[in-house]
C-alpha cells in the first residue's frame, strides 16, 4: 500500500470464496453486496475496484473490508497508482479495449 498521501490510487479487491453450500453462497453475495456498497465496481467476477482520489483514504477502505470478510476463502487488497492503472493492458474477447478513465465526481449514496 502506497503512503498516505495525496496520489490518486486504485483499489482492488481480488477474492476466491467458498460456494459449495447454500449458506456459503450467500455469504459470497453478502461479501459482494458489501463492497458494491463501499463504492467498489465489478471488474471481474472476483475482482471489485474503486478509484480513490486520495490515497490516504486506503486505510478506511482495509478496515470497512476486513469487517465484511466471511468465513473461508482468500482475499487479497491491492493498491496500483493511477498512473500504474492507464498502463495496463485490457483485453475483450481477445480484442485490445480501452482502460476505464477515472471518474469525473465522486458519487454520493
Amino acid at each position: 500500500m502506497p503512503a498516505k498521501g495525496s496520489e490518486p490510487v486504485w483499489c482492488l479487491v481480488m477474492f476466491d470464496l467458498p460456494v459449495k453450500t447454500k449458506s456459503q453462497r450467500s455469504a459470497a453475495n453478502r461479501f459482494r453486496n458489501e463492497l458494491l456498497d463501499l463504492g467498489f465496481c465489478m471488474a471481474q467476477l472476483s475482482v471489485y475496484v474503486q478509484y480513490l482520489p486520495l490515497a490516504s483514504r486506503l486505510n478506511q477502505i482495509v478496515t470497512a473490508v476486513k469487517a465484511t470478510l466471511p468465513p473461508g476463502g482468500d482475499v487479497r487488497i491491492v493498491s496500483i497508482t493511477d498512473n500504474q492503472w492507464a498502463k495496463a493492458l485490457r483485453f475483450s474477447s481477445a480484442m485490445p479495449t480501452n482502460q476505464e478513465e477515472q471518474p469525473s465526481q465522486l458519487t454520493i449514496f
